[in-house]
């Protein structure tokens, strides 16, 4: 795989293996961001008050060619919290109904679904997924478990956030939907991670980032909206949109798209991070990216001789993957991992237990994740919790000298 670090704007100095917190820009990517901005500056009554609509209708045109969708179907969000947020408090949920998820979910929208579930007398079920996981059939089983008659919504994420596995999402959303039950995801990683078929796959409301793995601008996210649920929601912003004298495309489109004054360069710089990925052959350069986290899911496995989150197949997992490690001070670990050796990575508190989450991307090397694994033989002794810690160190790796 060709190494295109030279086509981004990452400092040298440092291992960086954390692109899925908040993606990182490609070089030609961010310069026609700037652009976009220096020309909405150049002329910003032209630009907001006359060319908004033609301009995010051609911005959501590309994405929704990318995504299998309907451009009518989808708005720009400033990213995939604010779309989920948006989702959650449309939704008219009452006393007594049931939010049924996973406890594999991004804490943010953890915490939304707790506020708003709260609000409306609802209650927020979480379903025990163990792992290691082992088959679709056990996940979807394990998820489904918790459906009750009172169940309204099913949320859960297309990929994990702390244990970045892939959900089988069809065979859910294909349960939800013959029971009546609301589907809302997560899709904050998957686009330009996974291939994505949104008309397909059928999700009433599916929210996903373009600034992660598509390597669009901050700012750049998308909701995406059955036209059958679409009149279920309600602007988080009350703007020109609402009651339009001169309507749009659609009600959702009209009372979502437009929020008052805002810088929408992200968004139109999301047809250039396709046009990129496109130039670059990015199915291939994925191809690359799970070869690198497969040597890191051998090495690691190998040194802290724990069971990895998922098997090892394109199924479970693309360029992001989570390894559990043995007790220890997570956070001191992170910190020491940035601050000593330069190494930019999570170490991810999930359930009791800490994992390290990789994520690879077309600038990473072999180079990158062999010196991860040589930092965290180094460190993981100095930072094993006191006595048991020490002993569950020693059991898995008898010949480590601490």
């Amino acid at each position: 795989m060709r190494n295109l670090r030279d086509l981004f704007l990452l400092r040298p100095d440092v291992v960086f293996l954390n692109h899925g917190s908040f993606g990182a820009c490609p070089r030609p990517v961010f310069e026609a961001y700037q652009a976009w901005q220096l020309e909405l500056e150049r002329q910003p009554v032209a630009f907001l008050g006359r060319r908004f609509a033609g301009l995010m209708r051609e911005a959501r045109e590309a994405l929704a060619g990318y995504l299998g969708a309907d451009a009518d179907d989808l708005v720009y969000v400033p990213n995939a919290t604010t779309g989920l947020n948006l989702v959650a408090r449309s939704l008219p949920l009452e006393p007594g109904d049931e939010v049924l998820t996973t406890d594999h979910e991004y804490g943010a929208l953890d915490r939304t679904w707790r506020f708003i579930c709260a609000k409306r007398g609802a209650r927020y079920v979480r379903q025990a997924l163990p792992i290691p996981v082992t088959s679709t059939q056990q996940v979807t089983e394990a998820v489904w478990s918790g459906v009750t008659d009172r169940t309204q919504v099913l949320f859960f994420s297309h990929i994990t956030s702390p244990t970045a596995f892939i959900t089988p999402t069809a065979e859910l959303v294909r349960r939800a939907r013959a029971a009546g039950i609301i589907t809302v995801m997560d899709g904050a990683h998957a686009p330009g991670q996974v291939p994505l078929d949104l008309n397909e796959l059928g999700a009433d409301f599916y929210v996903g980032n373009c600034h992660k793995w598509m390597m669009a601008p901050k700012g750049a996210a998308f909701l995406h909206a059955r036209p059958d649920r679409q009149p279920l929601l309600e602007p988080l912003v009350v703007s020109w949109g609402w009651q339009s004298e001169t309507p749009g495309p659609s009600r959702f489109i009209d009372e979502l798209e437009y929020q008052g004054t805002r810088d929408i360069a992200a968004c139109l710089t999301v047809p250039a991070a396709i046009a990129f990925m496109e130039a670059h052959d990015w199915p291939a350069v994925g191809r690359g990216c799970h070869e690198l986290i497969r040597h890191a899911r051998r090495a690691i496995t190998e040194l802290t001789g724990l069971a990895p989150v998922a098997p090892d197949t394109p199924t479970w997992y693309a360029q992001m993957a989570a390894f559990p490690l043995p007790a220890c001070d997570g956070e001191t670990l992170q910190r020491r991992l940035h601050d000593e050796f330069a190494v930019e990575i999570p170490i991810i508190t999930w359930n009791g237990e800490n994992l390290v989450r990789i994520s690879v991307q077309g600038y990473n090397t072999r180079a990158d994740v062999d010196a991860l694994v040589e930092t965290l033989a180094l460190l993981l002794p100095e930072v094993a919790k006191l006595i048991e810690g020490s002993q569950t160190w020693q059991k898995t790796n008898p010949h480590h000298d601490i």
